[in-house]
């Protein structure tokens, strides 16, 4: 057996072997390194040891003869060879990646660099820079300011190693959050829903971090999320009446109110809008004309047939300066300005309500479909969403339609149920 290499029968090829560096060679001295050999990547170190080249083994890697000197450095050098044997049976212990440089790092005492929590986050916002959205992306900023603050404030540090969080900091960061008031939204604190997103996002950061094998247990694995069901704004039909049939002065806002209508009767967030062109307008199984494209948010084809009212806004604008220009196939304003000016429009059309662009396919969900009798498995398609519990959201708008429907239907079993006749005396 040749001592200068061990063969470990793993999945790796692990070899120790002491060498000289002849490169080094100063008066016929050269000192002696030890080379760890990892699936043929190979490191040296330097044993602070010399020896005359003459007393040296080469092959076997210790030093030639048994006098007092040449045994008490190869006793050392098998000590070396036994620590290091140690330090790869650790690494395969704790099911680590081994290389050669983790070894030499254990041996030397060098502790790889842990990944902390906030540089973490960073390096998630840093790699889904172009894969997430500005507006979903920098909420990920804001999650990781509030936890950058919870842990200067209650810690008292400027970070935490991804090894120190636990349960009991997960509990602590949502007892942080319900307390926090925001300075941006008129000294309110956060709602439930809000601090759940907030740990939600943070979930998504570690579980990043679990999959790169920079944490081994997941501190969230007893934290259970909690939201609170909401219900979502929507225009009713009266609502959405009104919206229609009034003219404003302002062409800017004539064209706002058409473009909220158009997302009324098709169920389109803004950025689906916004992207359409000519070219995802197509004949449907019907011969009519529908509209072909996939959900921005989660990529998911949508097709929906054309109503009359989006129809006729398809036209009207179809040869406004800014649709030839970008060859969409409608004008449009950043999201900030619409909204911007539908709350203008809104306070001219006597609708108490916080109109954003967003409520527009909430009232396609309920006002145009449900309520109109769509099956929720129909709108739930047209809507594009992955599961039909996403859809039940809009319920109230379906214990309504299924109240007028009962009603309807006991006015109707009154009217035909057969009258008591008299009974004639005897």
């Amino acid at each position: 057996m040749n001592l200068n290499c061990i063969a470990m029968r793993t999945t790796n090829t692990f070899g120790i072997q002491f060498i000289l560096r002849m490169n080094k060679l100063k008066n016929g001295i050269a000192p002696i390194y030890v080379r760890i050999v990892v699936d043929r990547q190979r490191v040296e170190i330097s044993l602070k040891k010399t020896i005359a080249v003459e007393n040296w083994n080469d092959s076997k890697g210790i030093a030639r003869g048994s006098n007092l000197e040449a045994r008490k450095l190869n006793t050392y050098l098998e000590q070396v060879r036994s620590r290091l044997t140690e330090c790869y049976q650790e690494l395969l212990l704790k099911k680590q990646i081994i290389t050669a440089d983790a070894i030499k790092n254990i041996f030397c005492g060098v502790k790889e660099k842990e990944n902390t929590l906030l540089s973490v986050f960073d390096y998630h916002n840093k790699e889904m820079k172009s894969t997430l959205e500005w507006g979903t992306l920098k909420n990920y900023f804001t999650t990781r300011r509030y936890i950058e603050e919870f842990i200067q404030s209650q810690m008292k540090t400027s970070d935490i190693y991804l090894s120190q969080l636990n349960y009991k900091f997960l509990a602590d960061f949502e007892r942080f959050m319900r307390g926090y008031v925001t300075k941006d939204h008129k000294n309110s604190p956060c709602g439930q829903n809000t601090i759940m997103k907030h740990i939600e996002r943070f979930r998504k950061v570690i579980n990043m971090a679990i999959k790169n094998e920079w944490l081994e247990r997941d501190p969230f694995q007893k934290f259970k999320a909690s939201f609170t069901r909401t219900t979502r704004e929507f225009l009713t039909a009266d609502e959405l009446s009104i919206l229609e049939s009034r003219q404003f002065s302002l062409d800017r806002l004539n064209m706002v109110r058409d473009l909220f209508i158009f997302s009324c009767y098709t169920g389109l967030a803004y950025i689906d809008v916004f992207e359409l062109t000519p070219h995802n307008i197509v004949r449907g199984i019907d011969g009519e004309y529908w509209i072909s494209t996939k959900r921005h948010k989660t990529d998911i084809p949508v097709r929906i047939p054309i109503l009359p009212v989006p129809l006729a806004i398809i036209e009207k604008y179809k040869n406004h300066p800014q649709v030839l220009y970008t060859a969409k196939l409608l004008p449009g304003y950043s999201n900030q300005r619409l909204n911007s000016y539908l709350k203008e429009i809104a306070d001219l059309c006597g609708i108490d309500k916080p109109l954003t662009f967003h409520i527009a396919r909430h009232t396609f969900a309920t006002t145009v479909t449900l309520t109109n009798g769509v099956p929720i498995e129909t709108v739930s398609k047209l809507l594009g969403h992955t599961s039909i519990k996403t859809t039940q959201i809009y319920a109230k708008v379906i214990e309504q339609k299924i109240s007028d429907d009962m009603t309807n239907l006991r006015l109707k079993l009154n009217d035909t149920k057969p009258k008591p006749q008299k009974l004639s005396a005897q």
